[in-house]
């Protein structure tokens, strides 16, 4: 419970009318979890209004509602009206939440692949090195041992301030936090102190939200930009945008690259299913995981943790102890029957498909056979569809096309979509609507010792169909199929 004029303390507000001592119990944008003697921030969103909730907030309980525009006043209630209450609903939360997000050290990691291998993997290294630590990632938010399911990439800001408040009072040392473009866009991580962005890179991802591919990297800009000088920005200068993101800030730029001199170099020695062998800062290191990819995630954790600690020993020999995210080329193995390996990957953008694949067919024999089964998600971003298709088929002796989350779309018109694609004289390609056949077919089909990538859905644990969530693993069936034929 909060005093009103606390929690309105640095808000800019146009006027106020109604009693303004009272006492708060929570806050909310949802008309539908209003508390008694609760506040309402009537937000105007993307698909809808708040405003037109304000009624149903004040017959659920609400006592104070902030809003932009004039209504008619109910009694008992008190109105406070500002300019943006997207805005004003972020200083909200950090009054109510007691400014949270300054008590640890807050390391936001930002690019379109690479933000949950890299926040979850400095999570675990940071947690096996002793400190207290919490995470917020597409996979789930963890406070030290404590798991809480996740369902965006970046939280709304109220709850993003409530997980955090959770996390001030478990004295976290540091919490790693995945940062997408459309939270830095809507306001989701207004008023956050960041002690350290990080740039992973910038592909071809969300031009269905953002329209153009520069007004994509602007936002990605927007948020090294908000840095203070007392921050750390560590940035990826092999990508062709990684010096763009840095050139107004003013944190302290620290800079990674595997191609060119940089403050954190490595230099990959050798490349295989067991792991990587690198030179990582001039120090001959094995790592854990597969790929380029990984090297550049590997590396760039490595100069996050090195902005903090001095002991660098201590940072490298807790890298080498990592294992992969969750979904996150994450590796099976059959023993026995056809000694299938199965590569589970996030990759849902052309870029990452690409890393995935080619990394497979870097290390594996020329007369081994490679099968991928890929879909692209329905409602998001349709200009990559045909890109995907492309590359699967570049990289693959199969190639399925199947479903991925077609949420709202007809799954047939996504998969006529991606076919555009295809090149009729390239490598086998089929197309299975049901994803489960999908997966199916490919092992079905699978040579002795093939190797069967499966991409799109990694971690997820679902699959959305017309906003219905059903059971869905692709680790879990592939696993299944194994276990059938040993």
């Amino acid at each position: 419970m909060k005093e009103l004029a606390y929690i309105l303390t640095g808000l800019n507000t146009l006027k106020i009318v109604g009693v303004t001592g009272r006492k708060i119990e929570g806050i909310t944008d949802d008309s539908r979890s209003v508390k008694e003697n609760g506040l309402f921030v009537a937000v105007k969103g993307i698909t809808s209004d708040g405003h037109n909730f304000i009624a149903k907030a004040i017959e659920n309980g609400a006592a104070v509602i902030v809003l932009e525009e004039e209504q008619v006043h109910h009694p008992e209630v008190t109105y406070v009206y500002v300019k943006d209450t997207r805005l004003a609903k972020a200083r909200i939360a950090k009054s109510f939440f007691e400014d949270p997000s300054s008590a640890f050290k807050l390391i936001g990691i930002t690019g379109t692949n690479g933000k949950t291998t890299v926040s979850t993997l400095l999570f675990d290294l940071l947690k096996s090195m002793g400190y207290k630590v919490g995470l917020i990632s597409t996979i789930e938010c963890r406070i030290n041992e404590e798991r809480i399911p996740s369902s965006h990439t970046t939280p709304d800001i109220i709850i993003l301030n409530e997980i955090m408040y959770r996390m001030k009072q478990e004295a976290c040392d540091y919490v790693m936090m995945e940062v997408s473009s459309h939270a830095i866009d809507q306001g989701r991580i207004e008023g956050l102190d960041f002690d350290c962005g990080v740039f992973t890179n910038i592909t071809h991802d969300h031009l269905d939200y953002h329209g153009t591919f520069d007004n994509y990297i602007r936002t990605k800009k927007k948020f090294f930009d908000d840095l203070d000088k007392k921050a750390h920005a560590v940035i990826n200068v092999d990508d062709a945008n990684g010096e763009r993101m840095v050139q107004n800030t003013e944190a302290q730029i620290h800079s990674c690259s595997i191609n060119r001199l940089a403050d954190y170099k490595a230099k990959i020695i050798s490349n295989d299913f067991s792991g990587l062998e690198m030179l990582l800062d001039n120090v001959h290191v094995h790592l854990g995981l597969v790929g380029k990819f990984n090297a550049y995630n590997l590396l760039m954790i490595y100069a996050v943790a090195a902005c903090f600690i001095e002991e660098k020993e201590d940072i490298l020999i807790g890298l080498s102890a990592l294992k992969s995210a969750e979904g996150r080329f994450e590796v099976l193995r059959e023993s026995g029957g056809k000694n299938v390996i199965g590569i589970i990957d996030y990759a849902h953008t052309p870029d990452a498909l690409e890393n995935v694949l080619s990394t497979v067919k870097m290390i594996i024999k020329s007369t081994v056979q490679l099968t991928t089964v890929v879909g692209c998600g329905g409602d998001r971003d349709k200009t990559k569809r045909p890109l995907m298709a492309a590359i699967a088929q570049k990289y693959s002796d199969v190639t399925i096309l199947t479903s991925d989350n077609p949420r709202t779309e007809d799954p047939k018109i996504i998969l006529d979509e991606m076919e555009k694609g295809i090149d009729i004289q390239g490598n086998k390609v089929s197309r299975i609507e049901d994803r489960k056949d999908a997966i199916a077919s490919a092992y079905e089909q699978a040579e002795m010792n093939e190797v069967i990538v499966i991409a799109g859905k990694g971690h997820e644990k679902y699959q959305d169909i017309n906003g219905v969530k059903t059971p869905f693993d692709d680790k879990q069936i592939l696993k299944l199929f194994f276990i059938k034929n040993i």
